[in-house]
């Protein structure tokens, strides 16, 4: 799988979002045209690619630790044991 312009620009879009004003999910909708449904859909299958790897190293690398992160903290999360007092 080569990298398409599309997904090049939601690479470089997931890079630089945050210095944007307004939230994420309106400058998906304006800069991009799509909902943010499927751009996370899509960006996660970009975060597994090796092309995408190749392409953006360093953004990768961090999603791919975020998600690791996210999976982690809902399996351990629902290993803690209840506490009845709270």
């Amino acid at each position: 799988m080569t990298l398409t312009d599309h997904d090049r620009e939601i690479l470089a879009f997931e890079e630089s979002w945050w210095v944007s004003p307004g939230n994420k999910a309106d400058a998906i909708r304006a800069r991009l045209g799509i909902s943010p449904a499927k751009y996370y859909r899509h960006l996660s299958e970009l975060v597994d690619s090796a092309e995408a790897m190749e392409h953006a190293p360093l953004l990768v690398r961090r999603l791919r630790l975020r998600r690791l992160q996210r999976r982690r903290d809902r399996f351990e999360g629902a290993a803690q044991p209840h506490d009845p007092r709270r």
